[in-house]
């Protein structure tokens, strides 16, 4: 899968996927990631890429003519690429996301800068995405976070083909506490179950386990997660629970 990104600084995106499971993607071909600087599509002498806003105001606006001219020129080497806009003001970029856009041909990431963009280039952007609600200096680093994020749900990329299907959110809800040798660490032991061997009894604690972490941390979580009639005799025996030790 391809990852393009138009940016004012191509030279972030060397380190971060350079080592560690993504660095061995690239290697393996199973991923290319290209970060291509705006101005090489500016035209002028100084290549400018942006300019004062429209009817006054601080700060500067990202020029649309250098980006619709680099968005051309990459959609003419991968047509199948979807472009993203990464603004404060786009959707939530949630697991699913993730999901739907690995199965994407390519994706191509607009990094702003400065004040913003100029209007018109949201003609030329398939999607819009946030991090949250909260403002940071740039496109990239909210780029890099959806590429890992992407990435990791290709096929080949994780060591294990189900390493990807147990993180949280990706059943809907928060994962299950894990835990790995010592037995025993500073007065905190590892639970029975987990030490039981019966991958029955494993399965179903590390459900409810789930089930009580989400509740605990995000119940938001559980008005739209799949849940099984079994699931939700659980939560409803969890909030009697507390109910009881409140009252």
């Amino acid at each position: 899968m391809k990852f393009d990104v138009l940016t004012l600084f191509p030279d972030m995106f060397i380190s971060p996927f350079a080592c560690s499971i993504l660095g061995k993607a690239v290697e393996k071909q199973l991923i290319e990631i290209r970060a291509h600087n705006l101005r090489d599509w500016a035209e002028g002498k100084h290549k400018v890429v942006d300019d004062t806003p429209c009817g006054g105001g601080d700060g500067m606006v990202i020029k649309p003519d250098p980006v619709c001219r680099a968005l051309r020129a990459l959609k003419q080497q991968n047509p199948g690429s979807r472009v993203l806009l990464m603004t404060p003001q786009g959707q939530t970029f949630r697991q699913q996301d993730a999901a739907d856009l690995a199965q994407t041909e390519g994706l191509i990431f607009i990094c702003g800068r400065y004040e913003g963009f100029d209007e018109r280039i949201r003609t030329h952007v398939d999607a819009e995405y946030s991090l949250g609600d909260f403002v940071l200096t740039g496109g990239e680093l909210p780029a890099m976070v959806m590429i890992d994020s992407i990435a990791r749900l290709l096929p080949g990329v994780l060591g294990s083909s189900g390493s990807a299907e147990k993180d949280s959110f990706s059943d809907g809800l928060l994962e299950h506490p894990q835990y790995t040798r010592p037995v025993e660490f500073e007065g905190q032991r590892v639970p029975d179950v987990l030490l039981s061997g019966n991958h029955g009894d494993i399965a179903r604690w590390r459900r409810q386990q789930q089930l009580e972490r989400t509740l605990d941390r995000r119940p938001d979580l559980l008005d739209t997660a799949l849940l099984s009639e079994e699931d939700r005799r659980y939560i409803e025996f969890l909030r009697q629970s507390r109910k009881g030790e409140l009252g």
